[in-house]
């Protein structure tokens, strides 16, 4: 990943409603929520959520797919775990132990 991408997935995590989404949808697994259904669990008006899924889709967090009627969202799990390896590519300076980092990857 490069620092351009991280900066941009990073900047549309920093806010409150979008980061709950994210680890909500994070939670889902690759098989993803529908809108609604993530609206319902997080009190969020259909026309704010669409604003919040547009800033995610667009740093690449989130991938979206209909499915007749209804809008899924899921978590793009190879960018969050690129993100996460550029976030912990260099940890712990060689003292092996001090950070910890994932051992499963999705």
């Amino acid at each position: 990943m490069k620092s351009a991408h991280a900066v941009r997935a990073l900047a549309a995590l920093a806010q409150t409603t979008r980061l709950a989404i994210y680890r909500l949808l994070v939670s889902a697994g690759p098989e993803g929520m529908a809108a609604g259904e993530v609206a319902a669990k997080l009190k969020v008006s259909p026309a704010n959520l669409s604003f919040h899924f547009k800033a995610l889709s667009h740093a690449g967090l989130v991938e979206s797919r209909q499915d007749g009627r209804f809008i899924y969202y899921a978590a793009n799990f190879t960018v969050m775990n690129g993100m996460v390896d550029y976030l912990t590519e260099n940890c712990c300076g060689g003292h092996d132990g001090i950070c910890k980092t994932p051992t499963k990857k999705c």
